[in-house]
């Protein structure tokens, strides 16, 4: 089997490569830096995947950030995630790809979505307006998938997984994730001997987070299903709120000052819980804890300080 992953030197793509290195020894992997192969450059892509012809093809490659990300660069997030997306689900058809898994977000759902947010939901009212340019582009190669899926007779199909972390995150001060920027910020003013930490809005809404290393372990999982779903949540099923987790984050870390909220801020959805629950009755259950996974991707990022090779972009 030759297997390509994109993006496998961001958090997602290294997990699935760490799992394909494991579970597929015998597969042949193709991997391409960013400075090797531009994705969103339609020539190059089309050309690439038919030069290699792959087998299968992992979509994990996107232009990724926060909320603050996110609301600020909304037409790099739409335009980019697009030309991902419509350029490797097209070339790869083209190409003869026998199988595709593109990986989405939960943020597909809309801001109202009922709790816990099942796969019916998708376009059933207004997505959150801070997400909505990297949502809608996610949507796109979903439904590109779905479509060439039902058109041409291919085995196109995709994930979406919850709020992930896990070793190997960006920990930019202003474009990370949520628990990425707590764990840099708590660090630094443990390390600076500040007496308090302000975290973004008012703490209250409530978010799902899964270990990288899970989610390779469903891709894998849905990889070798014969019917998959068209689209599939994967999720931890355990969500706390951004007070719960910042309090949980400072533990880890031992910081032990005060942390308080900016209601001034943007606080995104109220609540974002995926219902995994057709996956989890194929067999797919999550392994590693919130506290534990913590522990483990504190570690990674003091490794990485040490090292000099944190991601900070």
């Amino acid at each position: 089997m030759k297997l390509f992953i994109t993006g496998h030197r961001g958090m997602v793509g290294a997990a699935l490569l760490r799992e394909a290195e494991a579970l597929r020894s015998g597969d042949e992997l193709v991997l391409r830096t960013r400075k090797e192969l531009d994705l969103t450059d339609q020539r190059a892509v089309f050309d690439f995947l038919a030069s290699e012809e792959p087998d299968q093809v992992i979509v994990a490659a996107a232009k990724v950030g926060g909320i603050h990300a996110n609301d600020t660069y909304p037409a790099e997030f739409l335009y980019e995630n697009l030309a991902i997306a419509a350029n490797l689900v097209h070339g790869s058809y083209l190409a003869g790809v026998k199988r595709l898994l593109f990986l989405g977000s939960s943020c597909i759902y809309p801001k109202a979505a009922p709790q816990p947010m099942p796969e019916s939901c998708l376009l059933s009212s207004p997505l959150e307006p801070t997400n909505e340019a990297y949502a809608v582009a996610k949507i796109a190669g979903l439904k590109l998938c779905q479509h060439y899926r039902a058109q041409y007779g291919v085995m196109f199909h995709s994930a979406m997984p919850t709020n992930l972390y896990g070793p190997g995150d960006n920990y930019h001060s202003e474009n990370s994730h949520v628990i990425p920027a707590l764990l840099r910020r708590f660090h630094e003013a443990k390390e600076g001997g500040d007496e308090e930490v302000v975290i973004w809005g008012s703490g209250t809404p409530k978010r799902e987070f899964l270990h990288v290393n899970d989610l390779a372990k469903a891709c894998f999982h849905l990889l070798e299903s014969e019917d998959p779903c068209d689209w599939i949540n994967v999720g931890s099923g355990r969500e706390v709120s951004i007070l719960e987790l910042a309090t949980a984050i400072a533990r880890t870390v031992g910081y032990a000052g005060q942390i308080k909220t900016d209601p001034s801020k943007p606080d995104g959805t109220p609540r974002k819980l995926m219902d995994a629950s057709q996956l989890r009755a194929s067999g797919w259950q999550p392994t590693i804890s919130l506290e534990e996974g913590l522990r483990e991707t504190y570690q990674c990022f003091l490794l990485e300080l040490e090292e000099g090779s944190v991601r900070a972009k």
